[in-house]
């Protein structure tokens, strides 16, 4: 088991690490652009409002972010329907941000500590770690991967990460040729 996982996590490297390498450096200004204005909220305008103060640094950090990845990681993957595009972003980054909140909010009023340290650690650290991690895939699979499907090179990423696939041939593997819609399972 140890073996397949590994082997999913060299073929998921080898596959995305130039839009990986991108998404990062963007990942990196954009947490500059959410820690800066976070931190500035916290010790001005809004300190009292720790979590309000994380969602507006968020929604200014997603807009950079949507225009950075739209014009640049996946500029050779952007929708023909921009509209459409910015709604997945806009949906998946409320999540994220959603995820950032969620951890600001449980160490102020769960775990009690209050002091900005903790706070920008919550939402700025692991807020915006567990957040990304999301984000990635779902830009990736959902929000800039319609196009991408066709591409001789991704053709078969969704079978080496069994996403997409029905529960049996998820169990086949990615090695297993598709079944036909509605062939009985064991029958190719």
């Amino acid at each position: 088991m140890l073996k397949e996982i590994w082997r999913k996590l060299l073929g998921l490297a080898s596959m995305m690490w130039r839009e990986v390498a991108k998404f990062g450096v963007v990942g990196g200004v954009a947490f500059i652009i959410d820690s800066g204005i976070y931190l500035w909220m916290l010790e001005g305008p809004m300190d009292d409002s720790e979590v309000k103060a994380k969602i507006i640094a968020g929604v200014v950090a997603t807009m950079f972010s949507w225009v950075a990845n739209r014009f640049w990681t996946f500029r050779h993957r952007r929708q023909a329907n921009v509209v459409r595009e910015l709604v997945m972003f806009l949906i998946m980054n409320a999540i994220g941000l959603g995820i950032a909140a969620a951890c600001v909010f449980i160490t102020k009023y769960w775990i009690g500590l209050t002091d900005t340290t903790s706070l920008f650690i919550a939402g700025s650290v692991v807020g915006l770690v567990l957040g990304t991690i999301f984000r990635f895939f779902a830009y990736r699979f959902w929000v800039f991967g319609e196009e991408m499907d066709a591409e001789e090179e991704f053709a078969h990423d969704r079978e080496l990460l069994h996403v997409g696939l029905e529960p049996a041939d998820a169990e086949r593997g990615a090695s297993a040729p598709p079944r036909a819609p509605g062939t009985p399972d064991g029958v190719v």
